[in-house]
């Protein structure tokens, strides 16, 4: 299968799929903001553009893959282009919206899936609810929302956190984060690429929610570094976002990914994640 897809924020996440679509024959085009990360869009084998700004060009455009993040009001793609996309929607055999385990808000540690209803803390989970719900309202459009959890992988880990001054372990009783590679969140796209299901909605994370200091004592562990020190919650000097991510606690079922799409996760838990990223340390 090959198409065209057009990537709104063709980020870190967008970047993975279109380096895993390219090979295939896919022309991929993704928006930036920024014309500096123009190279680094090219280098994933996206033409960029630069949006808002130059005009996106849906025509012919099979697949539409939205990475922007919301504002307050909504989605920013729709504030500019939903009369075009909701005119075109018999156009597009897949539309994918990244969204973010933060909708389900905090659930003392117990289990959600994708039949959990959302009940965010956080103004930026209200904010993605809102988003989810706008790109859904649209008739016809085959709309895939995908929550992913915490993001991982070349770049992207505890291992550069760890040559930092004042490196800590943040202690709270009890809390645990969900996490994904980013590897696997661009193969459970182009899986739900290859099998449209419009309206679904799915979890992307591994098998293992586990505390978060866990992670940093294996990465430490994995080059040979001292454990940093222990701090607990409520002594830690965080900022607001930092500290809103650890007033959500819950653990992410993804069974969907692998009963629905047939994936099988390259990294199903933060050991093999991080075993992996070591070559590039």
């Amino acid at each position: 299968m090959t198409g065209t897809l057009f990537s709104f924020g063709h980020g870190y996440s967008a970047q993975a799929l279109s380096q895993l679509l390219k090979p295939q024959g896919w022309h991929i085009v993704g928006t930036t903001r920024d014309p500096a990360q123009s190279p680094t869009i090219r280098a994933s084998g996206a033409e960029p553009l630069i949006w808002p700004g130059q005009t996106p060009d849906l025509d012919g455009v099979t697949h539409l893959l939205i990475s922007t993040s919301p504002k307050k009001d909504g989605d920013p793609v729709l504030a500019a282009l939903q009369d075009e996309i909701a005119a075109r929607a018999a156009q597009f055999k897949w539309v994918g919206y990244l969204s973010t385990t933060a909708v389900y808000g905090d659930h003392q540690g117990e289990w959600v899936d994708e039949s959990t209803p959302p009940t965010p803390t956080a103004e930026r989970g209200r904010w993605r609810v809102k988003a989810e719900q706008q790109w859904q309202n649209i008739p016809g459009l085959p709309v895939h929302i995908f929550r992913l959890a915490g993001i991982y992988g070349p770049g992207r880990g505890p291992f550069s956190k760890l040559k930092r001054a004042g490196m800590r372990r943040i202690i709270k009783p009890g809390q645990v984060f969900s996490r994904i590679h980013v590897t696997d969140i661009a193969q459970v796209l182009a899986a739900s690429m290859a099998a449209p299901n419009p309206s679904a909605i799915y979890n992307v994370c591994d098998d293992e929610p586990v505390p978060p200091q866990d992670v940093i004592a294996y990465a430490a562990e994995l080059q040979g570094l001292p454990l940093p020190p222990a701090v607990p919650f409520d002594e830690a000097d965080l900022t607001p976002m930092a500290r809103s991510f650890y007033n959500e606690n819950k653990r992410v079922r993804n069974d969907r990914i692998k009963d629905e799409l047939g994936v099988r996760l390259l990294y199903p838990d933060y050991r093999s994640g991080l075993e992996a990223l070591m070559t590039d340390v």
